[in-house]
C-alpha cells in the first residue's frame, strides 16, 4: 500500500515536508543547478578557446545519451526508494553501507564545493550590471556576501518556496538563451548557416576526451531530482519525469546555443573569437544582433542564473547533510527539521557556515575568486559529481542483480551496464586531461592532487562505516534506510532489504 502524501511539515523532526513538490517544481532545481544560461556563457566559450574542438554540439547530445542509459537504471532504482541521500543510499542499498558512506563522503565534498565555487563568480557576474545600470563597482566579496545571505534565508524556508523562486528565475533565463540563440541563426556568418559543429568528425579528434568532460560538467544537478523525492507529491512519477525531462531540455538547450555560436561567428573563427572574448562572446554577439538592452538583460539574467545554481546546490548539499545526520552517520543535529517549514534547518546552517568561511577566507588573503574558487573548486566538485554517477551506475546493477526481480532486464542490467562503460571512459579520460580541465601546467601539483582527495575520502567514509559497524551497530542499521531510518533502533531481523543479520552475512556488508 503507498502512504499518503502529506502537504506539510512532517510530525516527526527527522522527516522532510511531504507533498510540496510536483514535477515542473522539481524540474526547476534540476535545471538552476544545471544554471544554462552560467554553461552557455562560459563552459561552451571555454571549449572552444582553450580546447579548439568544434564538435561541442555534438559532444552534449553524446553526453546526453550516456545519462539518459544511466537514468534507466537510476529512476528504476528510485520507485523502490525515496531518499534525500540520492547517491548515498543508492551505492550502500547496491554496493553495502561502507561503500555507501565512502560515496556519502564524496558527495559531501563534491556539492560543497560546487556551492562555494559559485560565491567566487558572482562578483564578475554582477559587475557588467552594476555597471551599467547604477555605475558602481562593489568588490567581488560585498556581493559575494549579499548573494550569500539570499541563499541561506531561503535555504530555511519552504522548499516550494524556493521553488517559485527559482521557476522566475529560470523561465527568464532560458528566455533570453532562445533570444540570444535565433539572433545568432538569423545572422550568420558569411550569410549561410553552417552545420559543421553538428557533423561526427569534428568530434572524434585530439581533445575530444576534455570535450566529453566538460559537456558532463554542463549537465550537473541532472541527477538531483532523486534528492527531493521524500518532498515530491507523487515521487516514484515525479523523478521519472524530472529527470528525463531535465536530460532534454539541458541537451536541447546546449546543443543549440553551442551550435548557434558557431553558425554567427563561423566555424572556422570560433576557436580564435571564443579564446579571445571568452565569457563575452555570446553578449557582444547579442549586441551586434539585438542592440544594447538585450545585453542588459541578458547579464542581468547570467546574474541571476548564477544566483538561481547558488540555491539549488545549497538545497540539494543541506539535503545530502541532512539524510546522514538523520541516520546518524553524521551528528544527530543535521537530521533535523524546522517544525514550521520541514526544511533541513541544522544543515542548511552548516553549509551557509561553511560558505561564509570560504568567502572571508579568499577576501583576506587576496585569491583570485573566478579561478581559484570558482574554476579550480568548481571544477573538482564537478569531477567528484562524475565519480558519483559512475559508482551508482554499477551500484545499480548490484542492487537489481538481489532485488530486481520485477524489472526488466534492460532497466536491472543492460542499460546501467553499458552507462557504467561509458562513464568509466569518461572518467578515465578526466582524470589524464585534469591538468587541461584545470588550466594548470602539466606538472602542477593541483593535476593530481585535487582528483585525489576523492578515493581519500571514500576510504575514509568506507573505514568510519566500519567503526560504525563494530561499536554502534543500531547506527549502522539506519545506513540507507533513508525515512525509515527514523523507526529503527535495532539491527533489523534477518530477511529485511539491506538490514543487516546479527551474525550473519548482512550485517557484515
Amino acid at each position: 500500500m503507498s502512504t499518503p502524501t502529506l502537504a506539510r511539515p512532517s510530525n516527526v523532526s527527522e522527516a522532510l515536508a511531504r507533498g510540496r513538490l510536483g514535477v515542473p517544481s522539481v524540474i526547476f532545481f534540476v535545471l538552476s543547478a544545471a544554471a544554462p544560461l552560467t554553461v552557455v556563457a562560459g563552459v561552451v566559450t571555454t571549449g572552444y578557446g582553450v580546447v579548439g574542438v568544434l564538435g561541442i554540439p555534438l559532444a552534449f547530445l553524446t553526453v546526453a545519451a550516456v545519462l539518459a542509459l544511466f537514468s534507466i537504471g537510476y529512476v528504476a532504482m528510485a520507485r523502490r526508494m525515496a531518499n534525500a541521500g540520492a547517491f548515498y543510499a543508492y551505492v550502500a542499498r547496491g554496493l553495502g553501507r561502507p561503500a555507501g558512506v565512502g560515496a556519502a563522503w564524496v558527495a559531501l565534498i563534491a556539492y560543497n564545493a560546487l556551492q562555494v565555487g559559485l560565491y567566487g563568480t558572482i562578483g564578475a557576474a554582477a559587475e557588467p550590471v552594476l555597471g551599467r545600470l547604477f555605475g558602481v563597482a562593489p568588490a567581488w566579496w560585498v556581493v559575494a556576501l549579499v548573494a550569500w545571505a539570499t541563499v541561506g534565508v531561503l535555504g530555511l524556508l519552504r522548499i516550494d518556496l524556493n521553488g517559485l523562486v527559482l521557476a522566475a528565475l529560470l523561465v527568464a533565463e532560458m528566455v533570453v538563451i532562445v533570444v540570444f540563440d535565433l539572433g545568432q541563426l538569423t545572422h550568420p556568418a558569411g550569410g549561410d548557416v553552417s552545420f559543421a559543429a553538428l557533423s561526427p568528425e569534428n568530434l572524434v579528434v585530439p581533445g575530444a576526451g576534455a570535450v566529453l568532460v566538460l559537456a558532463i560538467l554542463g549537465f550537473v544537478g541532472f541527477e538531483s531530482a532523486v534528492v527531493f523525492s521524500e518532498e515530491s507529491k507523487d515521487p516514484r512519477r515525479t523523478v521519472r519525469l524530472a529527470t528525463y525531462l531535465s536530460i532534454a531540455i539541458i541537451a536541447g538547450i546546449y546543443a543549440l546555443s553551442s551550435w548557434s555560436m558557431t553558425v554567427a561567428v563561423g566555424p572556422d573563427r570560433i576557436a580564435a573569437e571564443a579564446g579571445e572574448q571568452s565569457i563575452g562572446l555570446i553578449f557582444n554577439l547579442a549586441e551586434a544582433h539585438l542592440g544594447g538592452t538585450a545585453v542588459t538583460i541578458g547579464q542581468a539574467l547570467f546574474l541571476t542564473s548564477v544566483l538561481a545554481a547558488m540555491i539549488s546546490f545549497h538545497n540539494t548539499t543541506a539535503r545530502y547533510t541532512f539524510a546522514l545526520g538523520r541516520e546518524r552517520v553524521l551528528p544527530a543535529v543535521f537530521g533535523q527539521t524546522s517544525p514550521r517549514t520541514g526544511s533541513p534547518r541544522a544543515a542548511s546552517l552548516a553549509q551557509s557556515a561553511l560558505g561564509l568561511v570560504v568567502i572571508l577566507l579568499y577576501a583576506l588573503n587576496g585569491w583570485d575568486p573566478v579561478v581559484q574558487l570558482f574554476y579550480w573548486v568548481g571544477t573538482a566538485g564537478g569531477f567528484g559529481v562524475l565519480l558519483l554517477i559512475a559508482t551508482t551506475s554499477v551500484a545499480v546493477i548490484a542492487f537489481f542483480a538481489r532485488n530486481g526481480v520485477n524489472e526488466t532486464l534492460w532497466r536491472r542490467a543492460v542499460a546501467p551496464g553499458l552507462a557504467a562503460v561509458a562513464l568509466a571512459v569518461i572518467v578515465l579520460l578526466a582524470v589524464v586531461n585534469f591538468a587541461d580541465l584545470l588550466g594548470v601546467a602539466p606538472d602542477s601539483p593541483l593535476r593530481w592532487a585535487v582528483p585525489a582527495v576523492y578515493p581519500v575520502a571514500a576510504l575514509l567514509g568506507l573505514l568510519w562505516a566500519l567503526v560504525l559497524r563494530g561499536s554502534r551497530p543500531d547506527t549502522y542499521a539506519r545506513i540507507g534506510l533513508g525515512a525509515e531510518s527514523v523507526a529503527v533502533t535495532a539491527p533489523p531481523p534477518a530477511g529485511h532489504l539491506g538490514g543487516p543479520v546479527p551474525g550473519g552475512t548482512a550485517a557484515r556488508r
